[in-house]
């Protein structure tokens, strides 16, 4: 009883916060709750990232969704990248059953139901909020390393960039980048090789091919207008809590080119778009990333420096990142290193490679005398897991193996019936429902050739000279010129940006 005593007061020490916080679970000695051990979050330092990991089956996407209802009651909003499709029911009730009432018994409080304030977007056909995004916003340098081009290839796509920036040549979905490139390679060569330097004919067909690539992993429903603006994912509902925007991804988890494009231009757009904020008190928002091995397992060394990068630099602007994957070695180390919140369910010691894994997981936990962590990772239940975060201080918190509190919402999917129902209710989605397609470099650049080619055919090389000049005066004055202020910005955004290593918009606050 002594040493329950010493635990006790042990939890207690570590997990009293000053501020705002929520509860987690109740940690366990020797396999029982102890009573009173509550284990707590605290909102303070939520921005600095955290990890939930374990085998399959052990809960950890209840574990997710715990965490996404408590920043929720907080007025934190919330951002949910749903893999598996099975993070719907946040927006519905859930219903007590006879192990709710079992685990409350053990670690205190009471539960009851509740639905959540959800909004469902989506990169593809599926139902919900459209995300959209257009080439101009993700400037040269993050499509460079989307596309996995080498220095050379990555410096004429700058080049392009330029050139359709200083001739009013919009960029906003790839049919008007393939565009651009067929023109540079052919009937513009000459022109552009005039005013930026020589072209080569194998770097164009090389990226025109990787394009193509991209356009195969399904790139092309979500480049192009009206772009998403990240402001839309901040919103609090009437009843004071944090919205919580689910992304459904299930039909993209074997494109993981496509889902590495789509999470790194949002962590990039988030990033440009908002303030610096400081120490704030609870985050401006908080992403969970579910199945996060999808986003590192294809990525360039390029594309994971591009990573770490935003990882190290987002928490300044109130922005937490939560990865969840089954094992915590899926995280490169340069990642790992900047999630403050641990969570790790249990992992299974099936091969020598596992007990590795294991060894390696429990070394990445603060020493306690207390337990001994490499065994207690494959012996903890369903709903259980170790838990450290840091506290206000940014100090690591004692390690607590933790039975954790019960989701209040549906620990299930929405029906057919209540998604349509979600999103006709939605309006966000009659926000960014109809596709626009404005005059772009497309048509701009084909009817510049048409028209050649119909003066071409009449006039002498000295008035066809005068006609192509014409032109490009007519193309200047165009519709193009409304795209002008937004092309500046552009400009502007991706040189600050491109200092750090990071792609910038066109346009302040918006992302697919």
């Amino acid at each position: 009883m002594a040493n329950q005593d010493v635990f006790l007061d042990y939890i207690r020490n570590g997990y009293t916060f000053k501020g705002e916080h929520f509860k987690l679970g109740c940690a366990m000695l020797n396999g029982e709750v102890v009573p009173g051990a509550d284990v707590f979050l605290p909102l303070k330092t939520l921005n600095r990232h955290g990890l939930i990991a374990g085998a399959t089956g052990t809960g950890k996407t209840k574990t997710l969704q715990v965490i996404a209802e408590g920043l929720s009651d907080a007025s934190v909003p919330v951002l949910l990248m749903d893999i598996k499709g099975d993070l719907s029911g946040i927006a519905a009730a859930g219903t007590s059953n006879p192990k709710i009432e079992e685990r409350y018994a053990k670690i205190g409080g009471t539960w009851s139901p509740a639905a959540y304030p959800v909004e469902l977007l989506t990169l593809s056909q599926e139902k919900g909020v459209r995300l959209r995004a257009t080439i101009s916003e993700f400037g040269p340098v993050l499509l460079s390393k989307i596309l996995g081009l080498n220095d050379t290839q990555g410096g004429f796509v700058a080049m392009i960039f330029k050139y359709c920036d200083d001739n009013k040549l919009p960029l906003l979905d790839l049919k008007d980048f393939k565009k651009v490139l067929q023109y540079v390679s052919d009937e513009g060569k000459a022109e552009l090789e005039k005013e930026y330097g020589k072209i080569s004919t194998t770097s164009t067909g090389t990226i025109l091919r990787k394009v193509i690539e991209l356009e195969q992993q399904g790139a092309a429903v979500f480049f192009g207008e009206k772009s998403f603006e990240v402001d839309d994912l901040m919103h609090i509902s009437d009843d004071g809590r944090g919205k919580i925007s689910i992304v459904r991804v299930a039909d993209i988890q074997d494109r993981p080119k496509l889902f590495s494009t789509f999470m790194l231009s949002l962590l990039d757009e988030l990033y440009a778009t908002l303030p610096e904020e400081g120490d704030l008190d609870k985050p401006k928002l908080v992403m969970f990333i579910d199945e996060a091995h999808l986003i590192f397992q294809e990525a360039t060394t390029a594309l994971l420096q591009q990573i770490e990068t935003v990882i190290k630099l987002i928490r300044s602007k109130g922005i937490g990142i939560f990865f969840c994957t089954q094992n915590p070695m899926d995280v490169p180390a340069s990642v790992l290193g900047q999630l403050g919140l641990k969570v790790q369910h249990a992992l299974r010691a099936f091969t020598a490679n596992d007990r590795k894994t294991i060894k390696q997981t429990a070394e990445n936990y603060p020493l306690s005398d207390f337990y001994k962590t490499e065994d207690l990772i494959t012996q903890i239940g369903i709903g259980e897991a170790l838990v450290t975060c840091l506290n206000e201080k940014g100090i690591p918190t004692p390690l607590a193996a933790t039975m954790l509190v019960s989701p209040h919402s549906r620990m299930d999917i929405l029906t057919d019936t209540e998604i349509d129902q979600l999103v006709n209710n939605s309006k966000l989605v009659r926000k960014y429902s109809q596709e626009i397609d404005n005059e772009s470099a497309y048509e701009i650049l084909t009817a510049k050739l048409e028209e050649a080619a119909a003066k071409g055919s009449t006039a002498g090389p000295e008035k066809k000279g005068k006609e192509e000049k014409s032109l490009l005066e007519t193309i200047a004055g165009s519709s193009a010129m409304k795209q002008a202020g937004r092309t500046a910005a552009s400009i502007i955004t991706r040189s600050l940006l491109g200092a750090l290593g990071l792609g910038g918009r066109s346009k302040k606050g918006s992302w697919f």
